[in-house]
């Protein structure tokens, strides 16, 4: 019995270290998704404003980030201390990690598909209503800033709103701010030359199929990369239990 627990150390010896190094780069995935998480709730929340049912994608990403951070940790201690119980509960938790980034990224993924009936509703909506107050209006503002467009197909969406009549079309349409005062913009003739041509429909569902397909599949690779950890920390316990070894 001896003998055969003296061969099994090595194979334990390296299974801890595997497992190590595993859970470091788990932790690495963790920072990872709670930046992405945050990424996509900062740069993409104008986005998501101006879409009726919007997705909770973001905030499971970065809960789960956090989560991953906490975990990835404990997988460290859970695998210097070598007990089986400390390693199996760590394969919980990293099969629970993986369903979470798995429903995750299908949402993200699917959702994405949904984007051009939502959006094309409620970016008319929030046009036609425009009063440059409240939020959907701030946020039609930083979608036509950020991406130098003007209006839903184009600049003339502003025509049929009810803030042309009193105001034009607004600032944010604008290609230069120095050049481009409030009687040009209320102004059908002068109106077409300081503004932007382009249309903001086609650029936004665009921009945010490609940012959330990236997103996903992201997601999906890291997803996947838990099976390996739970893999590794289901047979280090078993050697342990099998060897009744401990690392003092």
């Amino acid at each position: 019995m001896a003998p055969r627990r003296m061969e099994t150390k090595p194979v334990i010896f390296c299974l801890k270290t595997l497992l190590l190094l595993y859970s470091f780069i788990f932790w690495v995935t963790g920072v990872v998704l709670l930046a992405v998480g945050l990424w996509w709730k900062l740069m993409l929340g104008p986005y998501m404003a101006l879409i009726s049912r919007s997705p909770d994608a973001p905030y499971i990403l970065t809960g789960t980030g956090a989560a991953i951070v906490l975990f990835g940790l404990f997988g460290c201690f859970a695998t210097c201390r070598g007990r089986p119980w400390m390693l199996k509960l760590y394969a919980v938790l990293l099969a629970v990690v993986f369903l979470v980034e798995l429903i995750a990224g299908i949402s993200g993924f699917v959702f994405r598909h949904e984007i051009k009936g939502t959006f094309l509703t409620t970016y008319s909506d929030a046009v036609l209503k425009y009063n440059g107050r409240d939020d959907r209006s701030l946020a039609v503002d930083s979608v036509q800033r950020r991406l130098q467009c003007c209006g839903v197909y184009n600049y003339t969406s502003w025509f049929s709103s009810v803030y042309f009549p009193v105001s034009g079309i607004p600032p944010s349409c604008c290609v230069s701010f120095s050049d481009c005062s409030g009687a040009d913009l209320r102004n059908a003739t002068l109106a077409p030359r300081k503004v932007h041509k382009q249309g903001c429909y086609e650029l936004v569902t665009s921009f945010i199929e490609t940012n959330m397909g990236i997103i996903a599949g992201v997601t999906f690779g890291i997803a996947f990369s838990q099976l390996i950890g739970m893999f590794f920390a289901c047979c280090l316990s078993r050697f342990i239990n099998a060897n009744q070894y401990e690392m003092v």
